[in-house]
């Protein structure tokens, strides 16, 4: 994968007030090392954006200061101990675009938190604290949660990451400061196979390079932060695969004239890949059953096309037995090359998302306890729910030389591959084909807590 400094510095509006409200809001984190300013820029870009009260503005003053961190800081030990704990989700609107923030907590303990936050993000933007690196030498080493965190909203196929260099207002010679650090953020980044959209310095405190524009400080030219993310793309949904849709609840409807369903049962659930429309012959996971699409619900219950990323009702033109965390996926298609049996060529049938019980796995590990092999936790998978047994811990990540070292556990907050045995199979597909079906949760099976972020190899 390539990487970039910067989008291109002609990102400049494009359209008047209203013209642009065909384009998704984006959803987008900061995130980064501890005290690295993540909620004050959020402050700042709320502030500067007019998106702030003028009475909420007055509540977080302290001693004749604007405090921008307490704006997103909102639970009372955060505020006590002067850091972010849990994700914090402030919304605001340019001209130009809407907006939803996820401030993410920097310390490594709430690293869960963070994965989170990311795992629905359009956007991350990885604040680095200039005054905490050797910002004077050309071979600096970044600090391991910037590097975490970049890792983490890669391997969760967050589109777009935006680094943003703060404090450089704090040191002697923010020029120098600002070549070295982002050298050694581009030489991370393609080291890693991250794209990145845009590396801007900042100062979250001055208000500089975030909404508006310092020209020529440490020798950059580019657009601000808000001018990089109004122009950054949302999350394409994964609509040129084959249907899958997971049963998240199923309604019994009345046969009522003013009811569409006419009795039959309605299927509600969000559309994870392809497109769902009537007449598309479908598969029932994991009874196998066959069925066509009747009927096509969109949200406010009307027939509708509707494709990845959407909720949707499905009806369907007969009777089977589905349930919550069923499939209905796309239906077999027949093989190009028959298959040879003791009844002459029959053309074996190709599953549109086969099932597996054995998985080869990325895991962010997230519980307090290691993961070894042999645990046994619950893989939550869609809406369904099934056991999972740690096969192997094949090696672990080296966050900071980004080598694979042999391991026979993860830590908390350790990143590794992991071979799993389900006791079921399920229909898993590579995350990075299709985000969904190759996304799982672990679960301890005795404190019901999250263990951890699993994504199919």
């Amino acid at each position: 994968m390539t990487t970039t400094n910067s989008i291109a510095a002609s990102a400049t509006p494009t359209s008047a007030t209203g013209q642009n409200d065909h384009i998704s809001a984006l959803k987008f984190i900061t995130c980064g090392s501890v005290d690295d300013g993540k909620s004050t820029l959020i402050g700042r870009l709320l502030v500067d954006s007019k998106a702030v009260l003028q009475d909420h503005l007055a509540g977080v003053q302290r001693q004749g200061e604007t405090d921008l961190a307490l704006l997103t800081d909102g639970l009372s030990a955060e505020r006590e101990q002067g850091i972010t704990i849990d994700v914090a989700y402030r919304y605001f609107a340019t001209e130009e675009r809407k907006f939803i923030i996820g401030d993410a907590p920097g310390h490594e303990q709430y690293t869960r938190n963070m994965v989170t936050a990311a795992s629905s993000a359009d956007a991350a933007v990885v604040l680095v604290d200039a005054t905490k690196l050797d910002w004077k030498n050309a071979g600096l080493a970044l600090l391991p949660q910037t590097r975490r965190h970049s890792l983490l909203a890669h391997l969760l196929r967050v589109h777009s990451l935006v680094f943003a260099v703060n404090k450089l207002d704090a040191v002697e010679d923010p020029a120098l400061a600002w070549k070295h650090i982002q050298g050694a953020l581009q030489s991370f980044a393609q080291a890693a196979g991250i794209t990145v959209r845009a590396t801007v310095p900042v100062s979250a405190l001055k208000g500089w390079n975030v909404v508006d524009a310092n020209a020529g400080w440490c020798g950059y030219e580019g657009p601000t932060l808000l001018q990089v993310l109004e122009q950054l793309p949302n999350t394409p949904a994964d609509t040129g695969l084959p249907l899958a849709f997971p049963v998240q609840w199923v309604e019994k409807s009345s046969s009522s004239s003013a009811d569409t369903s006419q009795g039959r049962r309605v299927f509600w659930g969000r559309v994870a890949s392809g497109n769902v429309a009537p007449g598309t012959p479908v598969q029932i996971f994991p009874s196998g059953q066959l069925a066509t699409v009747a009927q096509v619900l969109d949200h406010a219950r009307r027939p509708k096309d509707v494709p990845a990323g959407t909720s949707a009702g499905i009806i369907l033109d007969r009777e089977v037995d589905v349930s919550r965390g069923d499939w209905i996926l796309a239906a077999p298609t027949a093989a190009a090359a028959p298959v040879d049996d003791d009844f002459g060529d029959t053309p074996a049938a190709v599953p549109a998302w086969p099932a597996s019980r054995e998985l080869r796995t990325t895991i962010a590990w997230m519980d307090d306890e290691p993961l070894v092999a042999g645990r046994v936790y619950w893989a939550l998978h869609g809406h369904r729910w099934v056991k999972a047994k740690v096969k192997a811990v094949v090696h672990k990540l080296n966050i900071n030389t980004l080598a694979e070292e042999a391991a026979t556990q993860l830590d908390p907050n350790a990143i590794g591959h992991v071979e799993l045995l389900l006791q079921e199979a399920i229909p898993a597909a590579a995350f990075g084909k299709a985000r969904v079906l190759g996304s799982l949760i672990l679960v301890d099976t005795a404190s019901h807590k999250t263990a951890g972020a699993v994504l199919v190899n």
